[in-house]
């Protein structure tokens, strides 16, 4: 079984600490996708367990082995890099075939491996080309035909999809999820793309600073945010978070209110709130327009962004702040005008100024088996 556990894992750069203190279990078949802004320590933490970069301290289990000291080509991984990595004098042939070649693999099982990977991935057609006569897309389906050759017990993708046009981007998604569904391999991807993490992911990772801020399914991170950095990462339009203060609080609902927002009672199914500076959190696709008198927000339209079936609005609110509405395509509303936003109380999320959120259940945390530290 090609589980991976990642035991207390860790990364130093000289006196920097890159990756700091990461529990995660990845169970066999699941595909896991390690989301976050530039910087936020997922590559590397991909590299560890690759084994490209060596961990500083902490355990990495692969199909239950220690491989903490195993070589790269020993790990049973293989990987899928950003610039395809391909061999610019050999065939496709040649280059998905390389590593058994190198392995010394008997001529007609090597034949037959390729062969295979070719028709998984359909390019049988192009096995007798060169790189140069590729497109971007043809060879990153021969880059990863070069993994599935090696029947890996773990795939890895380093933003394999970051070189493509949005065109191309959307068709390699579908050949990668595909692939998922008929190898039932575990993989491990890593991207700063949101539409693909949402799209292709089992659970989601979310890093922030070298640490994991939550481990959840996309829709259980998209509605039920942990904390105020995830809550701003995942979505897009990224969702409106609002300073506010807290009027008063009782069984059942809390009053907030501040410039922007006029005075609301949130249900609230949790205890004393000890903080007075909260953050109101609202999805974009959850606001509609009403009367500026009938808003729960109202300001200016700023900019208005015409994308076909959907238009976004940014309106400027009393304080200065912007808020984003995310509304039908043929919706008639013009620069300057007043307008009134208003949502539903109940999808609403509410979060301390410390970054806690007070609205997500317990099962935004990571689930029990993905023991993570998670940033509060």
């Amino acid at each position: 079984m090609a589980r991976l556990e990642l035991r207390g894992v860790t990364k130093r750069f000289g006196a920097l600490q890159i990756i700091k203190g990461i529990d995660l279990e990845i169970a066999h078949g699941e595909f896991v996708v390690f989301v976050g802004p530039s910087g936020c320590g997922k590559s590397t933490l991909l590299r560890m367990i690759a084994g490209l970069e060596p961990i500083s301290s902490g355990e990495i289990h692969i199909a239950g082995r220690l491989c903490n000291d195993v070589a790269p080509r020993d790990r049973g991984i293989a990987m899928v890099f950003q610039s395809y990595a391909l061999y610019p004098h050999m065939t496709v042939y040649d280059n998905v075939g390389f590593s058994l070649k190198l392995a010394k693999v008997d001529r007609n099982l090597r034949d037959r491996k390729i062969r295979e990977a070719a028709r998984i991935l359909k390019m049988e057609q192009l096995l007798d080309r060169k790189p140069a006569q590729l497109s971007g897309g043809q060879r990153q389906r021969v880059a990863i035909g070069r993994a599935i050759v090696r029947q890996p017990d773990v795939f890895l993708f380093d933003e394999p999809l970051s070189n493509l046009d949005a065109a191309l981007r959307g068709e390699m998604r579908m050949e990668i999820a595909r692939l998922h569904h008929e190898l039932g391999a575990t993989m491990v991807y890593v991207t700063h793309d949101q539409v693909e993490a949402m799209t292709l992911a089992d659970k989601i990772v979310v890093l922030d600073g070298g640490v994991v801020q939550q481990i959840g399914a996309p829709l259980e991170l998209y509605g039920h945010p942990g904390n105020l950095f995830v809550a701003g990462f995942i979505g897009a339009p990224k969702m409106n978070l609002l300073p506010v203060e807290l009027k008063s609080s009782a069984a059942g609902e809390v009053r907030i209110g501040s410039l922007d927002v006029r005075e609301l009672a949130l249900p609230f199914a949790g205890g004393p709130i000890a903080e007075r500076d909260l953050v109101l959190g609202i999805r974009p696709q959850q606001i509609t327009l009403c009367p500026p008198i009938n808003g729960r927000l109202a300001g200016t339209v700023e900019v208005v962004e015409h994308l076909g079936d959907e238009t976004v609005l940014h309106v400027r609110l009393p304080s200065g702040a912007t808020a984003m509405a995310l509304l039908q395509g043929d919706i008639d509303v013009r620069h300057g005008e007043e307008v009134g936003l208003t949502f539903d109380l109940h999808r609403a999320h509410l979060f301390l100024a410390s970054g806690a959120s007070l609205t997500s259940p317990p099962s935004a945390s990571p689930a029990e088996g993905d023991r993570a530290h998670v940033q509060r």
